[in-house]
């Protein structure tokens, strides 16, 4: 193995490229980050890190605006996102000037899944180490949509989805409380899934909420800590109704 890890475009003899399953690695040990597309609003929440005393935590955000209907959070070295972030940018831009309209949720994600993969199989540069949530609204029929990216160069669109740290739990989460939801419950759920890795408060989850009209919008920590009590308090009222119900079969 030991061969075959040190050049990006070399395959090892069982068709692995190393230096790309350690991008993803890269990116399994990132803040965790969720994505919910409900009927009218998609919600991206982020796992925030805590901030040393002296460090305004303004200055550090895990989700950005690509363009005024697009948003992007994502899971891995935030260096390498920086970049990319910084080129996805340029081309909405540029696609804007080209063609005189808004680009797509789904041209820029294919923009971006084609940077990273162009990154896997170029000499002399190793792969982006970040994984991509990517939401939107398309500007001609105001389709809610999420897509995926990863260091790999692949990308799929998702009703749900998770990346980062413990995103396997996460995902088993939406994949057995997933349903069609507009509003306020969709915020809920995604929430409520990165409680499941995440200590529940404003000052350990970032969340931002994206509408076809408003465009997106940052919650603010108190807006955060009353959803995340809110669920808290309905977890507590189901666990008591099924501790009643043990009860009375006994």
């Amino acid at each position: 193995m030991a061969r075959y890890d040190r050049a990006i475009t070399v395959f090892s003899p069982d068709g692995h490229l190393f230096q790309v399953e350690y991008a993803l690695e890269a990116v399994r040990k990132g803040n965790a980050a969720v994505g919910v597309r409900g009927t009218d609003v998609i919600v991206l929440a982020v796992e925030k890190k805590s901030t040393p005393k002296l460090q305004d935590s303004r200055s550090v955000k895990k989700i950005v605006n690509l363009d005024d209907h697009i948003a992007l959070a994502c899971a891995g070295l935030k260096a390498d996102a920086r970049v990319l972030i910084n080129r996805a940018r340029l081309e909405c831009q540029s696609y804007k000037l080209t063609v005189e309209d808004p680009v797509t949720v789904e041209f820029i994600t294919r923009y971006i899944a084609g940077l990273q993969q162009k990154y896997t199989q170029s000499g002399g540069v190793r792969p982006f180490g970040l994984s991509t949530l990517i939401i939107g609204f398309d500007p001609h029929t105001g389709t809610p949509s999420l897509y995926q990216t990863d260091p790999s160069g692949t990308f799929s669109a998702w009703k749900a989805n998770a990346t980062g740290r413990n995103s396997n739990s996460i995902r088993e989460f939406l994949e057995k409380n997933y349903k069609e939801t507009s509003g306020q419950e969709t915020v809920k759920l995604a929430i409520r899934a990165l409680m499941e890795v995440v200590e529940s408060g404003g000052k350990n989850i970032e969340v931002a909420v994206m509408t076809k009209h408003d465009g997106l919008r940052q919650l603010e920590e108190a807006e955060i800590d009353a959803i995340a009590a809110e669920i808290e308090a309905e977890k507590a009222a189901a666990e008591a109704a099924k501790k009643g119900r043990t009860a009375t079969e006994t």
